[in-house]
């Protein structure tokens, strides 16, 4: 009877403990490299949100656990991470970072039916391309921040002489291409279209060539890494040539680059979720942890809080309730009230945009 009794107990034990399992989700960004730092700010954003999540009970019962992959934003790394997720049992994937890499990846997540929301990849072929429905971003799309981007050029610089650069990547070029579009359809004309490669230290043949066209703005599709590097060379050939971007500058160590060189640089991003009311309890907390809640971190955090509220409304974490949930429901997040269009794409206001003043990014007025 008493062996009975041991057995039974021992059974109860195997049978809660499965009840209680963890559940493994991953993030993944350039966790190293020269684009680390927006890494880091997935990785800050996702350990802050399963921390949350965590807290409040877990996702139906079951606590959450969170598997960190590097992809150094190339494209084949991304993909081992993404089938190294798959080797996990994964359900779902926030990230990663860099277009050239969520876009290739993204076919490994359809294959093995893992949910993919991307905080930070913009190029519109992530979603217009998406090999399967598990598919989204919580941010916007190079076409949106292209269009702010070119009108306002267009607007603000009417006798500028511009020049539009990028570096060859799927987000540097898809950036640097729409905004040229806008740019030309609102009556624009660049007087010098180059393309440079990610990773130099020395843009002097580069810059030398900028400052022989008389180019008063120069818009960047790029990173902040090579950016902030040409915004110095510039200053040192005694150019004061506005400098204009993308969201790829709202990381602190854009200025860590330029130091003043970088006054007045400007950049289209989406509103700061910064300064949401519902964001305000986790920038509080992250601050008092001595991190950061810059970029792309409420994003990270938001694409974790939709996930984990579709999981719930399923009931389930599998592929099909989640994904279906996902695209008919409405998500409360650090970043807004957000729902999915038929493409995975995200129903947010869209760009403004920004300017460097005194080490600080904020919206223009």
């Amino acid at each position: 009877m008493k062996k009975a009794l041991l057995l039974g107990a021992a059974l109860n034990l195997v049978f809660a403990g499965a009840a209680l399992a963890d559940i493994t989700i991953g993030v993944a960004g350039p966790m190293t490299g020269q684009y680390a730092s927006f890494g880091q700010q997935l990785k800050i954003g996702a350990e802050q949100a399963v921390k949350d999540i965590n807290a409040k009970g877990g996702v139906n019962g079951e606590m959450l656990k969170l598997s960190v992959g590097d992809d150094a934003c190339d494209p084949k790394q991304a993909v081992a991470v993404a089938n190294n997720f798959a080797s996990e049992g994964v359900p779902f994937v926030a990230g990663h970072f860099c277009s050239g890499s969520s876009i290739p990846a993204s076919q490994v997540y359809a294959d093995e039916q893992i949910i993919q929301i991307s905080p930070a990849s913009t190029n519109p072929d992530f979603t217009d391309k998406r090999p399967g429905d598990g598919i989204f971003r919580v941010c916007g799309r190079d076409d949106q921040q292209g269009e702010v981007a070119g009108n306002y050029i267009a607007k603000n610089f009417p006798d500028a002489k511009v020049a539009i650069i990028n570096d060859k990547t799927a987000y540097g070029k898809g950036l640097a291409d729409q905004t040229q579009k806008f740019f030309e359809e609102a009556g624009g004309k660049p007087v010098l279209t180059e393309a440079y490669t990610a990773g130099e230290k020395d843009y002097t043949s580069l810059v030398t060539k900028m400052k022989q066209a008389g180019v008063t703005l120069v818009y960047i599709g790029g990173y902040h890494t090579e950016a902030g590097l040409m915004a110095r060379q510039m200053r040192e050939q005694g150019m004061d040539t506005t400098i204009m971007s993308g969201d790829a500058l709202v990381t602190d160590e854009y200025w860590a680059i330029t130091g003043d060189a970088g006054e007045g640089t400007l950049m289209t991003f989406s509103p700061d979720p910064r300064k949401n009311e519902e964001a305000k309890p986790v920038v509080d907390e992250l601050e008092k942890e001595g991190k950061t809640a810059e970029g792309y971190v409420l994003y990270t955090y938001a694409a974790i809080q939709a996930w984990a509220d579709a999981a719930t409304k399923a009931g389930s974490t599998d592929y099909d309730p989640v994904v279906k949930a996902l695209g008919s429901g409405s998500f409360d997040t650090v970043i807004g009230s957000l729902k999915f269009d038929d493409k995975g794409d995200v129903t947010l206001p869209g760009y403004v945009m920004y300017e460097w003043k005194d080490g600080k990014y904020d919206e223009m007025n």
